[in-house]
């Protein structure tokens, strides 16, 4: 038995020695190229899915247009409801069953923690994958994934940097989801701070399976903190916005990046409630007026209007979404019809001055055999009550 599977497995290397590059990656054709990804559209961070519906609708505009090099993308997507196991099972039917040639943009830091080394192992590019978790950055462990969102130690370090500027002397409150995308946060505060983390800062967890984080919120105030920041996501930052607010509590208030949408945080949070929030963002806010004659704003809001009709143009997550697909094409076009794998991850990490039309002026995507990350840049901003309004230069992780 071992001996005939020796022989056919033989027979196929040789088979596939001679055959053209895209006869032997899974999920490529003459007409199509497969690609699979996660999102959470069930459960507690089911906001965070618009990012999902933002692709799907720019890949179908991608399709319209004819495709990429005369190939058309079969974008496969499941739900993953935020939770590991349900990640684990999606992500090896993706692979297993649909055999996709690479996956893109899934989402979630449980999910991508408990399948990265499943996909490594499987040896499938892994690509732009939405979380900021600094480890899903090492080359070395991981050298089929690049990711799509600023690290969370770069953005933690900056708004440790800018606490400290601002508020010298003040006492740090940090609410953080319990997982690596949250305790990244907590790393970066130590970091920055060092020996004065300890004397400066309180923290309180919380598990996404919380229905409320009220009563972290009023601990937090109990500690006298005069600045607070909330590192999770959109449901939790607008509780703890509309918390803070109804207790009397004002400190300095930072949320970060992925909870950074009007639509999803500060709307349910209460518009008012939320006047002086601070966040780091790569993208500009479509509806805010001072992008009315922006030539890439206007872009976007007639995509929008044609492949997401009757969606809320104010939620950040579409945008997002529809920048990730921008990325999805670059990549493909830069490979050209050399499909292999090996072709996919080399030109994921070789996208050079690359400026999308929502992004914030003086963003741009730059990836390399010393960065898998596709935005290393972030600018602050502040929320005024009906607009962000930003302030001081765009930070890079250069220079944090």
């Amino acid at each position: 038995m071992s001996l005939r599977k020796l022989a056919v497995s033989v027979a196929m290397l040789v088979a596939f020695a001679g055959a053209p590059v895209r006869a032997e990656t899974p999920g490529i054709s003459e007409s199509e190229i497969k690609v699979g990804a996660t999102f959470p559209f069930s459960g507690p961070a089911s906001p965070l899915s618009n990012t999902g519906k933002g692709l799907i609708a720019y890949v179908h505009s991608v399709n319209d247009r004819g495709g990429v090099n005369g190939r058309k993308i079969n974008l496969i997507t499941y739900d993953d409801a935020y939770t590991p196991p349900k990640a684990v099972e999606q992500t090896r039917k993706l692979i297993e069953s649909d055999e996709v040639a690479f996956l893109f943009s899934p989402l979630g830091t449980p999910g991508i923690g408990a399948t990265i080394k499943y996909v490594t192992a499987k040896k499938v590019p892994h690509l732009f994958v939405v979380s900021g978790v600094t480890k899903f950055t090492n080359f070395n462990e991981f050298p089929l994934t690049t990711t799509g969102l600023p690290s969370y130690n770069t953005e933690g370090k900056i708004y440790a940097k800018y606490i400290a500027q601002t508020a010298p002397d003040a006492k740090i409150a940090i609410l953080y989801q319990n997982d690596d995308l949250g305790r990244d946060f907590v790393a970066a505060f130590k970091e920055t701070l060092k020996a004065d983390f300890d004397k400066k800062v309180v923290t309180s967890a919380y598990e996404v399976t919380e229905p409320t984080i009220e009563s972290h919120v009023v601990t937090l105030k109990a500690s006298g903190a005069q600045a607070f920041l909330v590192a999770g996501t959109p449901k939790f930052a607008a509780q703890a916005i509309k918390k803070a607010s109804e207790i009397g509590w004002t400190p300095l208030t930072i949320v970060n990046y992925v909870s950074s949408s009007v639509s999803a945080t500060i709307v349910p949070a209460g518009a008012d409630k939320a006047v002086g929030v601070v966040v780091a963002t790569i993208t500009k806010d479509p509806n805010d007026k001072k992008w009315a004659d922006d030539p890439g704003m206007k872009w976007y809001r007639a995509h929008f209007e044609k492949y997401l009709p009757g969606a809320d143009i104010g939620d950040n997550n579409y945008l997002f979404g529809t920048q990730q697909g921008q990325i999805l094409e670059q990549v493909l076009k830069q490979c050209g019809d050399d499909l292999s794998r090996e072709n996919i991850v080399k030109q994921a990490r070789n996208i050079k001055g690359l400026v999308l039309p929502t992004l914030m002026p003086g963003i741009t995507i730059n990836t390399g055999p010393g960065n898998s990350m596709a935005y290393t840049q972030l600018q602050l901003q502040r929320w005024t009550g009906s607009s962000w309004e930003q302030f001081g230069g765009v930070l890079s992780a250069d220079t944090n």
